[in-house]
């Protein structure tokens, strides 16, 4: 007897694809403008701009300038998740941890990496009522904090201090702005900065 023959995908129309295409051009827009200058300074003109459509038009991807930014969060979650996805399970939880900030600051050095939202901005409340988002932070910080507690049992990370603040301090590696006061210093390379900032982040200050 014959195996049924596997479903096929559903046809995707040539407008999807250009929706989609557009949408995709929007939230990197949005993912620059959001590591250029932050959620409070970017405005939906810009982004508008950016793409090269009405802002009519934009509107009726992302009703709101935080459903813009909300998607580009989204967006990086994903490409963090991503990238944690390809690391050896069987590697030191402290080599993943390390490899995971190190890429994050390859990607802050490049300019796309988004600014962390402040507590109090409206960015932040709409992320929290966010269920993609929710999701994929959920996850991102579940992998990552799987590794810290084994890392801290193994007694390379300082078990006195509690995983969400280990895990936070990393999220921030993200967004440090040593990294791009270094870089626009001209005086080093990207890979110079990255690793003296890694080397605070993960062994300290002192002399070693």
């Amino acid at each position: 007897m014959k195996s049924p023959a596997p479903a096929k995908a559903p046809k995707v129309s040539f407008k999807q694809q250009m929706l989609a295409a557009r949408e995709e051009a929007i939230v990197q827009t949005v993912n620059r403008l959001l590591a250029e200058k932050g959620f409070e300074a970017m405005t939906v003109d810009e982004v508008a701009q950016g793409v090269g459509i009405a802002k009519a038009s934009l509107y009726k991807h992302f009703p709101s300038k935080e459903d813009l930014a909300a998607a580009a969060m989204v967006r990086v979650l994903h490409r963090t998740q991503a990238y944690l996805d390809t690391l050896p399970a069987e590697a030191p939880p402290l080599d993943n941890l390390k490899a995971m900030v190190r890429w994050a600051m390859e990607v802050q050095l490049a300019g796309e990496m988004p600014s962390l939202p402040s507590q109090n901005s409206t960015l932040r409340a709409n992320l929290m009522a966010n269920g993609a988002y929710l999701d994929a932070l959920v996850g991102v910080s579940d992998q990552l904090g799987g590794w810290i507690q084994a890392a801290q049992k193994a007694g390379q990370i300082n078990p006195q201090i509690p995983a969400i603040a280990v895990l936070y301090t990393l999220f921030a590696r993200a967004c440090d702005p040593v990294l791009g006061f270094l870089q626009a210093s001209g005086q080093y390379s990207d890979a110079q900065v990255i690793d003296w900032v890694l080397g605070t982040c993960f062994e300290g200050l002192n002399a070693r």
